[in-house]
């Protein structure tokens, strides 16, 4: 699956990186705690959370996330959208809640 079409089944915003949605996502992890998204996401996975703040860019940057997804339509600040935007990452906004969220591309073939 690609990012692009994670956009769609979500109908997320694109906020960073759009001439990556190319890119493919073989899985999904949710979380709001970082260290267990460092102890237990597979690489090049899709990130789900509701923390907005740095930490989160630096993670998906370790595991080499195919992109982000913050819920409840949450959007990152000026700061994390350059640190974004300098490790060429995707972020995407959604309004529905974490658990739709992962319902959805739970649905779409994602695990």
């Amino acid at each position: 699956m690609t990012v692009e079409d994670i956009q769609k089944v979500l109908g997320a915003e694109v906020l960073m990186g759009k001439e990556h949605l190319c890119g493919k996502a073989g899985s999904v992890y949710s979380s709001d705690m970082m260290s267990d998204v460092l102890a237990f996401a597979e690489d090049h996975s899709v990130l789900v959370t509701g923390l907005c703040n740095p930490q989160v860019i630096r993670t998906a940057e370790m595991l080499d996330m195919a992109c982000i997804i913050f819920v409840r339509g949450k959007k990152p600040d000026e700061q994390m959208c350059r640190m974004a935007g300098e490790k060429d990452m995707v972020i995407l906004s959604t309004a529905f809640s974490m658990f739709k969220t992962c319902g959805l591309l739970y649905e779409a073939g994602l695990r």
